[in-house]
């Protein structure tokens, strides 16, 4: 990532963008900091090696503009009639910024352009743009949400299209972002009910993100096909990454499981039941579009071909992936027993 000096510049502004973004005292200061990380991320954006990169960025670019003009739009709009005696409808602005805010972050039904972007993004970048990038939003989203019929569509069309976009992708870029779009609903849901809730599935979120994405990014792995080729070379990282992919789905008991736990309980609580049903129903779907994944890996065994690339740095990227793995399939357990001994 820190290849240039102007890579390192523009990572700089991008981390402090955001900081600006969180820790504004106004909401002018907010759209300021949003429009620096926003500006600093299209320069890390572009890459040589990929020509749909380009094509990314300027998407990337006129989305979050649009976004930025709508956010800056409603807070104008929130000051002329603050002071106005005769309108007190508060309700349309948190819509309306809740809406510039979404629209940034890629949730359905504002998630038209995340996919395609992804999909000409390099996998550090990527990771980028579904964790660091959703930071800033969502914690403003945070400040103004409540819970009201369209929030609940919100919900419900972010886990329906992130679960049922995926079935049909044979590339893994497309299916990590449809993967996200149903994260963010599940992370929404969390803000609804409280605020630490979707800090902790953010946080393990971005962990189990990561673990994936660097074992796409060390084999160069793009599409569900270079699976069957890379993956059967090595039972342990087959295996990891079986293990990993089941945790991003939420499957107990790994950790994954834990903040989906936490959030469904809080919801029936609440009366959210219906809401709950649709969500756990669809986080069946993602758990079969990541184990298409791996499953013919397994079931099959390919002959070892001679011009399969491995990459040299294997050996030392192993004990990591064998660390997070071990995290992720015993965090839950883990975490239980601390909580009954507390």
């Amino acid at each position: 990532m820190f290849t240039t000096p102007a890579k390192t510049l523009f990572t700089t502004t991008l981390i402090l963008g955001t900081l600006i973004a969180t820790t504004s005292t106004s909401w002018l200061g907010v759209w300021m900091g949003l429009e620096i990380n926003l500006l600093s991320f299209i320069p890390l954006m572009t890459d040589t090696k990929n020509l749909m990169s380009t094509e990314a960025s300027l998407k990337y670019f006129l989305v979050q503009a649009l976004a930025s003009a709508a956010l800056l739009f409603s807070i104008i709009l929130m000051f002329a009639f603050s002071n106005n005696p005769f309108y007190m409808n508060t309700e349309i602005f948190s819509t309306l910024m809740s809406s510039a805010l979404l629209l940034k972050m890629g949730a359905a039904p504002f998630h038209f352009w995340f996919p395609a972007t992804m999909e000409g993004l390099s996998w550090k970048n990527c990771f980028i743009l579904m964790t660091w990038q959703k930071i800033a939003p969502l914690m403003l989203l945070a400040y103004i949400i409540e819970m009201n019929i369209f929030i609940s569509m919100i919900i419900l069309s972010s886990v329906l299209i992130g679960s049922l976009g995926g079935l049909n992708q044979s590339s893994l870029r497309k299916l990590m972002a449809y993967s996200s779009i149903n994260h963010i609903g599940w992370m929404v849901a969390a803000m609804v009910v409280g605020e630490n809730l979707w800090e902790l599935y953010f946080i393990i979120y971005t962990f189990l993100t990561l673990s994936i994405i660097l074992m796409f990014n060390v084999h160069c792995i793009y599409h569900i096909n270079q699976n069957f080729l890379t993956m059967t070379n090595n039972q342990i990282t087959k295996s990891c990454l079986f293990l990993l992919l089941l945790s991003l789905g939420g499957l107990p008991p790994f950790l994954g499981f834990l903040p989906k736990w936490l959030i469904i309980q809080t919801l029936v609580d609440l009366n959210y039941q219906f809401i709950v049903i649709i969500m756990v129903i669809m986080t069946l779907v993602t758990l079969f579009y990541y184990l298409r994944l791996t499953f013919l890996a397994f079931l099959f065994s390919y002959t070892e071909l001679k011009l399969t690339l491995m990459n040299s740095y294997n050996r030392t990227f192993l004990p990591l992936l064998l660390t997070f793995t071990g995290i992720s399939t015993l965090g839950l357990p883990f975490c239980s027993v601390i909580y009954f001994m507390l």
